[in-house]
């Protein structure tokens, strides 16, 4: 199937132009407008039954006022025995797939995750398979929390080169198999999810279009988020692995300051970049890292509360899975309309950061049902 561009124009699948010719060099026809990349369908998937604040362990000495005072978390979803997130991974792609036809042509996979099913190899081509994709190239992405922006980013580059036509972004954690059972101020944040989208070849002014990024790393923070064990640092150290170290470890203040700061500067660069006051922001949709962050860097940008989308009261922090899932939350519950300018932004580990400018596509088609397998939240183009 061709993409629509919203206009009746089609546009052609990769290799099926004529000769090789670009549309509109021939003498005689008009340039075509710039070949880009839109986003054109979003999809979520979180397992299992909901972890209230009131069923945390009772060792931890929390309550939910305590929980939701310091987080704005209320609930989050944790995988069961033997789900790992190429599982979660593929929930919610299947659940793009049956909602976008587009998505059964994607040429390429992109996952974002800093929890792979193994450190080697990477999850990606297993989860193509198991989606019938077949040999598609596909490749993990590992920023942490900004996986899915820095995705957004290579995808975008992928499909606007012309070097594929329909790439397939997924976005999934389980951070719950990365808990140290003893450490309440991660037990109380992260909860497992994974969001899936489509990112397709489209022209200049196409609903959906991606419109810039503004990406960044700095090295000097490396252990401030991070597993210490298990990789070919600790085993190259010749020392006896502490079983601490196989647990994730963030230190939270000194993390606090970095992501307002990064955020709050990569969302100012990005709107001077497109060209948008912070008044003309739709939407904004931060990483859903906890309700003190999100409003601190709304705030310092200067978007008002009633414009940021957030979702983690219900599903806690889900890492690379974060934004796709407020996305379709958002779409499910009629806060995305055709054309609005939204601004998404994220921090994680590495240190790494990222913010995107976008056009959200056509007016949405929703589905929001709740399962025994889990809840599900799906919003196509």
């Amino acid at each position: 199937m061709q993409y629509d561009n919203g206009s009746g124009q089609r546009v052609a699948r990769r290799g099926t132009a004529d000769s090789g010719t670009e549309p509109g060099a021939r003498a005689g026809v008009a340039a075509a407008a710039p070949r880009t990349a839109v986003l054109r369908s979003v999809a979520g998937w979180v397992p299992g039954e909901p972890v209230p604040n009131e069923q945390l362990p009772a060792d931890w000495g929390v309550d939910d006022a305590w929980v939701r005072r310091r987080t704005g978390i209320g609930s989050r979803y944790r995988a069961g025995p033997d789900v790992a997130t190429g599982d979660l991974a593929y929930e919610a792609a299947v659940r793009l797939l049956a909602r976008d036809p587009e998505a059964h042509g994607a040429d390429a996979v992109v996952l974002a995750t800093a929890t792979p099913d193994h450190l080697c190899p990477g999850t990606a081509p297993a989860l193509a398979a198991r989606l019938g994709l077949g040999t598609v190239p596909a490749l993990d992405i590992s920023a942490v929390c900004s996986g899915f922006v820095y995705g957004l980013a290579v995808c975008h580059g992928l499909v606007s080169s012309g070097l594929y036509d329909r790439v397939l972004l997924v976005g999934a954690d389980v951070y719950s198999t990365w808990l140290d059972p003893a450490d309440r101020s991660a037990g109380v944040v992260f909860g497992d999810g994974a969001g899936a989208a489509l990112v397709a070849a489209g022209v200049r002014g196409d609903p959906g279009e991606l419109l810039a990024f503004d990406l960044g790393s700095d090295g000097t923070g490396y252990g401030l988020i991070t597993v210490p064990g298990g990789g070919a640092r600790a085993r190259a150290s010749g020392k006896p692995p502490d079983l601490g170290d196989a647990y994730f470890r963030m230190r939270g203040g000194t993390v606090y300051q970095h992501a307002v700061e990064r955020m709050t500067d990569s969302c100012r660069t990005l709107l001077d970049r497109v060209g948008w006051s912070p008044a003309e922001v739709d939407r904004f949709v931060p990483h859903q890292a906890n309700a003190r962050i999100l409003h601190a860097v709304a705030e310092r940008v200067g978007i008002e509360p009633k414009r940021c989308v957030t979702h983690l009261e219900r599903v806690g922090n889900t890492g690379a899975a974060s934004i796709p899932l407020a996305l379709a939350d958002a779409a499910a519950g009629g806060l995305l309309r055709s054309g609005d300018r939204v601004l998404l932004t994220a921090f994680g580990g590495g240190l790494t950061w990222g913010s995107a400018a976008l056009r959200w596509p056509g007016t949405p088609q929703t589905m929001c049902t709740d399962s025994m397998e889990g809840t599900q939240h799906v919003a196509p183009r």
